[in-house]
């Protein structure tokens, strides 16, 4: 577990105030399930090689993720291949495999010696519509596929009830003690399709909490179309989910996943909830997931951007030897490098902290000029200024 030192979070006292902290059990920790093999994977024009996911299983575990989801083999002979590889690995987190209610998908993992297995279908009408499934069928289905994979060697099922958000309350309560009494370990509040604000996950997660009770394990998976994933998981452990399920860089179908680094920082500092995960780590496996998925996610992206710690403007840099005064926590948290860089908005302090950067003498009475030559030319070129045009617009100065 990574305990943030909290002379390291700088945030606002206001985040003290009882109606802020109140709800949140602070005796358990919250535990990550990744599925950036399987869901993540699902982003639009993403796929991974065996030799990647392998790669991507292992950076996980670095990072101290409990629970990687390996894939589905049924999907391809090269994802049968991942999950081999990874299920051989011995790695620290448990490695689990995704399966639909179907007895030739469970089968694949009963044959291939996973343990762990979550198992899902659908259950608001809309969606059993969409496959032609009744009620009845469902129940089948779930009854019948936990009962196989208990049967027949797999330890623990987390049963997944897709599109949980927007199913009959009755009827999920029904399904879920169902697979529950059919022997699943554990269960799964599933926003498919990311349709629930923060409030309502929080009032969903704690009714079925009630439902099942203390002792179920209780994960919360949830979508980002309204951009509220990482706000909708906080609220769903204030509900009472014990695991956020979610992807690294918040990969996923549609707008993607809630991305459980971003969610495992904001706990730590905004809610003092402490949580399995390894902050350190997080810049390194998101930069060999975004090279494995051939994309580059945005430079300002919570916790894994290039340019978080990074300085352009001559106001921020002014006050770049107080960090707290610009930044909400420690670079230290995430292991990224502070660092000023000259463009079009440097001032007169970014050019002295550059110089001082790269060792370079320059009176300063020629501040001015030196910025002045910075701005025309990195204006001109719409991008930043390399340290080396730097180095040579210095030299000019000074001759």
């Amino acid at each position: 577990m990574s305990n943030i030192p909290r002379d390291q979070i700088w945030t606002s006292p206001l985040n003290d105030m009882e109606a802020v902290q109140a709800g949140f059990d602070r005796t358990k920790t919250i535990r990550f399930y990744d599925t950036t093999l399987r869901d993540g994977e699902q982003s639009v024009g993403v796929c991974f090689s065996p030799d990647e996911k392998f790669a991507i299983a292992q950076k996980l575990a670095d990072l101290g993720v409990g629970r990687i989801e390996s894939g589905f083999p049924r999907v391809s002979v090269e994802d049968t291949e991942a999950v081999e590889r990874i299920l051989a690995a011995d790695l620290s987190s448990e490695i689990w495999g995704f399966a639909r209610c179907v007895q030739a998908d469970i089968d694949a993992h009963i044959e291939l010696g996973t343990e762990y297995t979550l198992i899902e279908i659908s259950t608001s009408d809309v969606k059993m519509q969409a496959y032609g499934f009744t009620r009845e069928k469902v129940f089948e289905r779930v009854t019948g596929s936990v009962k196989h994979a208990k049967d027949n060697g797999i330890k623990r099922v987390n049963f997944f009830a897709v599109d949980s958000t927007r199913s009959d309350l009755s009827f999920l309560r029904d399904v879920y003690s169902a697979a529950l009494e059919s022997g699943a370990d554990e269960i799964s509040v599933v926003d498919t399709i990311g349709a629930c604000a923060p409030e309502t996950v929080e009032y969903l997660v704690g009714e079925v909490r009630s439902w099942v009770g203390d002792s179920v394990p209780l994960h919360w998976h949830g979508h980002n179309d309204f951009g509220l994933a990482t706000a909708a998981a906080i609220a769903a452990v204030r509900g009472g989910a014990d695991w956020i399920q979610g992807t690294i860089n918040g990969m996923g179908e549609r707008a993607g996943n809630a991305d459980i680094c971003e969610v495992g920082l904001a706990l730590q500092c905004l809610y003092k909830v402490p949580v399995e995960l390894d902050l350190s780590k997080a810049r390194e496996v998101s930069r060999l997931v975004q090279s494995s998925g051939n994309y580059t996610v945005d430079g300002w992206k919570p916790v894994v951007g290039e340019f978080l710690y990074t300085r352009e403007s001559g106001a921020v840099a002014n006050q770049f030897h107080i960090p707290e005064a610009i930044e909400p926590y420690s670079a230290d948290i995430v292991s990224a490098e502070r660092k000023i860089v000259l463009g079009k908005k440097s001032g007169l302090s970014s050019i002295k902290l550059k110089l001082e950067e790269l060792g370079l003498d320059a009176p300063a009475d020629s501040y001015g000029e030196i910025l002045s030559e910075v701005k025309s030319q990195a204006t001109a070129a719409k991008r930043l200024m390399t340290d080396d045009e730097f180095r040579s617009v210095v030299s000019h100065t000074l001759e």
